[in-house]
């Protein structure tokens, strides 16, 4: 059920100059609403005059034993570098949860080879991803791009529930060049991968799925300002017609997109 909720700042911590990891609790010690992988939250964003309407976040990672919510934001505009201003004891208003969620294989069956692949800050819903697949005892892998070694995030976080692979264009760290270019990908055979970043990155990985016959489901991240289905800036094309990202999505099996056929 979606909740509209004030919540305190514990922690904000930057990760670079780019990015900020901001930690969140309830103000009355009640436990945050249950969420899942794939889902995000809108956050209210004051003190920015040209940030008139929320800004959509994934949700990164669900601390249950500290009642924290975390949230990984990367500093690009108005609202988002307000956000990484925030420091502990700010209250900030959120919508949430909000979106449906990945599909979690069938626990009887946890021997599948599960890839959770992430570029930029499209990492951040792998990690709560990876998670819960790991409390169902799974073992998932991780591949996650970037730029370069300073723009790959959390690698000790991912690394509490997975083995964890690395791309960066420049060589810097992992393997030197995109996502599907990692010899994991040759090395071992995939019942399903899970992605989220930017969108060439992702149709990308959607080929490669598509060719190999492996299920796929991408996470979103068309401009989601309402998330109500009501502004309209979220739409995306599907085999069933024009449907909102932040009411049918913003995760899709890549079967019900159009990006293959």
């Amino acid at each position: 059920m979606k909740k509209m909720l004030d919540l305190v700042v514990t922690e904000n911590n930057q990760l670079n100059q780019n990015y900020c990891l901001i930690k969140l609790t309830t103000t009355d010690n009640d436990p945050l609403p249950d969420m899942l992988p794939g889902q995000f939250v809108e956050v209210k964003v004051d003190g920015s005059p040209s940030t008139y309407l929320r800004r959509p976040i994934s949700v990164n990672f669900v601390d249950k034993t500290k009642n924290e919510l975390w949230l990984l934001v990367q500093a690009i505009g108005d609202g988002t570098k307000k956000m990484c201003e925030y420091k502990q004891g700010d209250y900030i208003n959120l919508l949430l949860p909000l979106g449906n969620t990945f599909t979690l294989p069938d626990n009887n069956n946890n021997t599948q080879e599960l890839l959770l692949i992430g570029g930029g800050v499209g990492t951040a819903p792998m990690l709560y991803l990876g998670a819960c697949l790991r409390e169902k005892g799974f073992k998932p892998k991780f591949l996650l791009g970037a730029r370069s070694k300073n723009d790959l995030l959390q690698l000790d976080d991912f690394a509490k529930y997975g083995e964890v692979f690395c791309t960066t264009e420049d060589g810097s760290y992992g393997e030197k060049g995109y996502v599907t270019d990692h010899s994991v990908l040759k090395s071992t055979r995939f019942s399903s991968i899970y992605t989220c970043g930017p969108k060439p990155m992702m149709m990308a990985v959607a080929r490669y799925a598509n060719d190999n016959k492996i299920n796929c489901e991408v996470s979103l991240e068309n401009m989601m300002a309402c998330g109500f289905g009501v502004c309209l800036c979220c739409v995306e094309k599907t085999h069933e017609g024009n449907v909102c990202v932040c009411t049918e999505g913003p995760v899709f099996n890549i079967e019900k997109l159009t990006w293959i056929n």
